[in-house]
């Protein structure tokens, strides 16, 4: 049987072999370490000690030297007969000749000076020092020791030493591994014969003694822990089958919430094309009209006034789409200025004041009593209050009432709006404000939408740092819609200026450059009609040959054209002497912050977003460059 087999059979064994192995390699390691150290040391401190010697006599002789005197140079070397080890000495004059020696009468005669320059040399069991001999940088001779060097002897006594201890320490390392084996092997084969007895009994009711609270103690309780477990497996297999049918409990439901919001993404698109395709039938009509009533003024303002609001609308969608599509992103912004609530509910009111009456609505508007005013986007405000109406008005039957009020509460500012409308279901207040959600589904509801206007709301008022809170009674109970942000300190009334009313009439040289023919042309032909030299490109190439002939006023440029966008070209325009001082205009569909920097960087005056009004181009020709 192998050394190997034979420690693989018993843990008791193997751990008498690690108990002695690790025994004799650190005792090896240490003695290894320890022996090496002691020789070093020995051998520095010997060659210091014979330097040291070699100096002293040195230093003592060189005034025999000096003067002739080997007598006192003799007597100088013969006080190291106090050192038996060291054998022999000399000192040398600067010739190389011997001026004064000293050697153990045991010692046989040797060479006085060896092939050695300065400093010690070990041959063997000798070691040889030689050290000058100066005055005022003048060499005077040398001294030469030779002594007896037993680090060999020095070696074999450590030696014999370390072998003692070994023995001793690996003896001692037998006994304390015998009992090791006692105190550690004892539990485990208490533990493994209850194991046995279990796997061929199935008895579980077996539990393996404890000896000790140590790791083994631990492993005991372990393994009798083990034991009581698997006697409650049962119950928790209950457990285990309760736990499952609550994860598919919420496995349903959130599979249920991810048919939910399919369901809205699908009644979302469907409202969204409804809503987009019920402006085109009054557009293509409105054109056939403004055909066929060539005389009939009435009529064709008629038409002209229905082609008016239905753009209104679908601008009004799309501003809701980039809207979503800005929370979403969290890109949604605003610009903050200190306004007034008042007028910002003016704003509101006449933005849906049209859609009320049509609704057969009564609109109940209170101003605050006294002037509040908020820091705020006066725009995204009024577009709040204009989407709570509109919802009001959407929301409650014809001839209902809606109130609009504002007030001052402590240090906030509170706008509400409340109807007598058809009300909110307890179960839906906590989702109205959710995006594309809608109280009422049906076909038959008089006015549709996307269902994004509360979700934008809320927004837009928490990006003021204010709330906006829902509360209804109950279905056909009505609802109230409450708005809280802080006040501000009003701005003091600025003197009225007066405007050139030739402002406005003033012919200007405007130049148009995008590639949408149908755009340039169609606001061309209104600037022209107001008096003003209009000019149109398509590209922006050629937009720079039309604009060195043209030298315009005021240049409307698209961003995205091919050959050159409008950034180039806004640079370009501003590098020509003709052109340098030109109103540039960005006219784009982007209306982020970044696009209206890049705008700014580029040279332009002013950033507008498409679809652009004439009332927006006339503001730009009225207002002139930005200062």
């Amino acid at each position: 049987m192998s050394i190997t087999r034979y420690f693989q059979r018993s843990v008791s064994r193997k751990l008498m072999l690690v108990v002695l192995a690790t025994t004799f390699l650190a005792l090896s390691a240490y003695g290894s370490v320890m022996l090496i150290y002691d020789l070093r040391t020995y051998h520095d401190s010997w060659v210091k000690d014979l330097t040291t010697q070699a100096n002293i006599i040195a230093e003592v002789s060189a005034p025999a030297l000096e003067f002739d005197d080997p007598q006192t140079a003799r007597e100088n070397l013969n006080l190291l007969s106090t050192r038996r080890s060291i054998l022999q000495a000399a000192i040398y004059t600067a010739s190389g000749e011997v001026f004064a020696g000293y050697s153990t009468s045991d010692e046989h005669p040797q060479p006085m000076l060896p092939a050695l320059g300065e400093g010690y040399l070990v041959q063997g069991d000798r070691i040889a020092v030689v050290h000058p001999i100066a005055k005022n940088g003048t060499s005077l001779g040398t001294v030469y020791i030779l002594a007896r060097y037993e680090a060999r002897a020095r070696l074999t006594n450590y030696a014999l030493i370390l072998v003692f201890v070994m023995a001793a320490s690996m003896s001692l390392a037998l006994l304390i591994s015998i009992w090791l084996q006692a105190a550690l092997t004892r539990p485990l084969f208490a533990v493994t014969n209850v194991a046995r007895e279990v796997m061929q009994r199935r008895d579980f009711s077996l539990r393996a003694e404890k000896f000790s609270e140590d790791e083994i103690g631990i492993l005991v309780d372990a393994f009798n822990d083990m034991l009581s477990e698997v006697e409650k497996r049962a119950r928790a297999l209950e457990d285990s089958n309760r736990s499952l049918e609550h994860e598919m409990t919420e496995r349903q439901a959130a599979e249920h919430a991810l048919l939910q919001a399919d369901r809205r993404k699908d009644e979302f698109l469907a409202t969204l094309a409804h809503e987009l395709r019920n402006p085109l039938a009054p557009l293509l009509n409105s054109l056939r009209i403004m055909r066929m009533a060539d005389g009939d003024t009435a009529q064709r303002q008629e038409a002209q006034d229905i082609m008016e609001r239905q753009l209104r609308q679908m601008v009004r969608l799309v501003d809701d789409l980039l809207d979503v599509s800005r929370i979403t992103t969290g890109k949604l912004t605003i610009s903050t200025s200190r306004v007034s609530v008042r007028d910002v509910m003016q704003a509101a009111v006449e933005t849906c004041n049209a859609f009320i009456k049509k609704c057969g609505h009564h609109l109940d508007v209170t101003f605050p009593a006294e002037p509040l005013c908020v820091e705020g986007d006066s725009v995204r405000l009024s577009q709040v209050f204009a989407n709570l109406l509109n919802n009001s008005a959407k929301y409650t039957n014809v001839g209902g009432h809606i109130r609009f009020a504002a007030r001052r509460e402590n240090d906030q500012v509170v706008v509400e709006v409340s109807d007598d409308g058809i009300g909110i279901a307890p179960e839906m207040l906590p989702e109205i404000f959710q995006m594309f959600i809608q109280v009422d589904y049906s076909l038959e509801r008089a006015h549709a939408g996307l269902g994004v206007g509360l979700a934008l709301s809320r927004r837009l008022v928490e990006l003021h740092g204010g709330t906006l809170v829902a509360h209804s009674d109950g279905i056909g109970r009505g609802s109230l819609f409450r708005v809280a942000l802080a006040t501000a300190e009003c701005p003091e009334p600025a003197a009225d200026k007066s405007t050139n009313p030739a402002g406005t009439s003033a012919s200007r040289r405007v130049l148009l450059v995008d590639d949408n023919v149908d755009f340039v042309s169609s606001m061309a032909s209104l600037l022209t009609l107001l008096g003003h030299e209009v000019k149109t490109v398509n590209d922006g190439v050629s937009a720079l040959t039309e604009a060195a002939n043209f030298t315009p006023d005021y240049a409307f440029l698209d961003i995205g054209m091919p050959g050159l966008n409008g950034y180039d070209l806004a640079r370009r325009l501003r590098e020509f002497p003709a052109t340098a001082n030109c109103v540039l205009t960005a006219v784009t569909g982007w209306g982020q912050e970044k696009d209206r920097e890049l705008s700014r960087d580029a040279g332009f005056d002013y950033h507008l977003v498409k679809p652009v009004e004439l009332a927006r181009i006339l503001e730009v020709l009225e207002a002139g460059p930005r200062k």
